[in-house]
């Protein structure tokens, strides 16, 4: 315990600076999620201390995240249509789907999940990472030019007819027995139709308009109306915004630049233009739980979001520990990554459960934490009382801040968050994929691929259409490689004696031994490969030695063409030596029963030197 406190004073200045950072970006995250302000400050302010105290970095500081908080809004948006466009109608499934999340993030953590992260392809995290950056930028720009779909009159009217259509199917689907319609239930669902009001249809038909504004796509569709309304008042809040975040860092790093902009320009939008858009009002007092996350939903509802929930731990769990990894580098410690995992899933639950963003480990604050003299875990803690201490005391004050000095902040963070390491690279990566004469990079498609879909389409889908055609290229060129490495060289019967000449497996023509090194696995993706270098054995070789040094794997499929290519050779009475066999092909071909009965155990040797030995011998 005594240790624990040691560095108090580096740990609270750490956490104070990073609890002030964390304030405008949390604000910032919760009011563009849809969810409003308060939802990014209960996200940071509980995963933040929970992450800290449970998980395995010591001086990560946790919240709401810009990759997280892009796919969390997502699911938002998605919920919400669903749900009629009411929020708090919504609100029990998508924390449902936020604590599902944070759930399977425990259970990667238990399972010792957090080790294997490292295998996701950089060009995958290098395509998600600027998708992230480009949604944030898109949908931000409405805001920036003080545009809001569901108040563009002219917008709303022109989906009165959609809305009235919705209503009425509504209505029926209502009405229907078993999801059926019959005659009874679409002759009250026309007796109900005489009720609707132009309130109702107006009220839908702002649901529709927000649903068509919706996304990337939807910003696009309406950009050109924003442009034609721009609200100025709006549109100045949010430059001054930019301008103060990028200019007071020339000036000094001490003070976050993004929390003078805050302040800076609150004070101007109450003080001189009173007709300013403030942030939703966040409540006051402690956060309270939100029971219908139990009452209001079943687990049934849960069931078509799991790949949804599993999508968002997975892109925490990646967030979080590339923090970690940050983190290591500047303290020279090393993280628990399974422990830190079973961390930020608690953290994310309990924040779920109090109405709160899904977050992760958030490396800017992480680095202002250490700088500042973070050294262990309470500083994360105490980042968060910060966070508390601000709801308790200044919510009134904080409910005030222009919302477009918020929508200023997020284009600064969608700027920074794009992998411009990853698109510099576009142009000088080896071109290895050729067509018709045009060549292009397969890390290049597979970054242009992730970064096209989702950030037009899905961010779910994205991802896990990323890694197949990461999977993909690495299988061809994992078998490509058996074929441009694999050696064949024929020795003459003549020449069986001089050793060196054998031993360098080097030869002059027809010949009657033939030696195939197999390079790498002998899997699904390489088996093409191998059949092709077997094919090339002449019919003089009388021997065939297979040289498996480099052979340090054999999946099922290796093994039946390897069954089936010795007993090709077999029938063409030819001799067949292994050497050098690795312990897992060993094991896979004993176990597959090709031992014995296939491959005889007296022309199975240890090391190439030794086999040719033998061959020796009986000349």
């Amino acid at each position: 315990m005594k240790n624990i406190f040691k560095n108090i004073r580096g740990d609270f200045f750490g956490g104070l600076t990073a609890g002030i950072v964390a304030l405008p970006l949390a604000l910032a995250f919760g009011v563009s999620s849809g969810l409003g302000a308060s939802a990014g400050l209960y996200g940071a302010l509980f995963l933040s201390f929970f992450a800290a105290l449970l998980g395995g970095t010591n001086t990560q500081i946790s919240g709401p995240t810009a990759p997280m908080t892009a796919l969390s809004m997502v699911i938002i948006s998605t919920i919400v249509i669903t749900n009629d466009g009411d929020v708090s109608k919504a609100l029990p499934l998508i924390l449902g789907v936020f604590l599902l999340s944070g759930v399977l993030q425990i259970f990667q953590g238990l399972l010792g999940l957090g080790v294997y992260i490292k295998f996701i392809p950089y060009p995958v995290v290098s395509g998600f990472m600027t998708a992230i950056g480009l949604i944030i930028l898109t949908t931000q720009t409405l805001p920036v030019l003080g545009y809001y779909p569901k108040e563009d009159i002219k917008l709303v009217k022109s989906f009165e007819k959609e809305a009235e259509n919705a209503i009425l199917i509504k209505s029926l689907e209502e009405n229907a027995n078993n999801e059926l319609i019959d005659k009874k239930s679409f002759a009250q669902a026309a007796i109900n139709s005489e009720t609707i009001t132009e309130i109702d249809i107006q009220n839908e038909s702002k649901v529709q308009a927000s649903k068509f504004a919706s996304g990337v796509i939807g910003s696009l569709r309406v950009l050109p109306r924003a442009i034609q309304n721009i609200n100025f008042i709006e549109l100045l809040l949010a430059i001054g915004t930019i301008i103060i975040i990028y200019g007071f860092k020339r000036i000094t790093t001490l003070i976050p630049s993004t929390l003078v902009a805050l302040i800076i320009m609150t004070a101007v939008a109450i003080f001189f233009t009173p007709g300013y858009r403030p942030i939703t009002e966040i409540p006051s007092g402690f956060p309270m739980p939100q029971w219908g996350i139990f009452t209001d939903i079943s687990i049934v509802e849960l069931i078509p979001y799991f790949f949804t929930a599993l999508t968002l731990s997975l892109l925490g769990t990646i967030d979080s520990l590339l923090t970690s990894v940050v983190a290591d580098n500047l303290t020279k410690t090393r993280h628990k990554p399974n422990k830190e995992l079973i961390g930020q899933g608690i953290g994310n639950s309990i924040s779920s459960i109090f109405g709160g963003l899904p977050g992760a480990g958030a490396t800017i604050r992480t680095v202002v934490n250490i700088n500042s003299g973070g050294v262990t875990r309470i500083s994360g803690m105490i980042s968060s009382m910060v966070l508390l201490f601000i709801i308790m005391i200044f919510s009134s004050v904080a409910s005030k801040i222009p919302a477009a000095v918020l929508a200023g902040i997020l284009v600064t963070v969608g700027v920074s968050v794009m992998d411009y390491k990853g698109l510099k690279a576009i142009s000088i990566l080896p071109k290895d994929i050729k067509f018709k004469g045009f060549g292009i990079s397969s890390e290049v498609i597979i970054m242009l691929s992730v970064m096209l879909l989702a950030t037009f389409w899905n961010l779910v889908y994205a991802v896990g259409i990323g890694l197949l055609i990461a999977c993909i290229f690495f299988m061809k060129k994992s078998g490509d490689s058996m074929s441009e490495l694999s050696l064949a060289r024929y020795v003459s019967k003549e020449k069986i004696n001089n050793k060196t000449e054998l031993l360098d497996i080097d030869g002059d023509g027809i010949s009657d031994i033939a030696v195939k090194q197999i390079v790498g696995p002998l899997f699904f993706g390489s088996t093409d490969t191998f059949q092709k270098m077997i094919s090339n054995i002449p019919d003089s070789a009388s021997i065939v030695i297979f040289k498996l040094d480099s052979m340090n794997y054999i999946d099922q499929s290796g093994i039946y063409v390897l069954d089936d290519i010795i007993k090709g050779l077999k029938n063409s009475n030819k001799q067949i030596y292994f050497a050098g066999l690795q312990t897992q092909p060993k094991l896979m071909l004993n176990k597959m029963g090709l031992f014995d009965s296939k491959i005889n155990s007296n022309k199975v040797f240890d090391d190439f030197k030794t086999c040719v030995e033998q061959i020796k011998k009986n000349f």
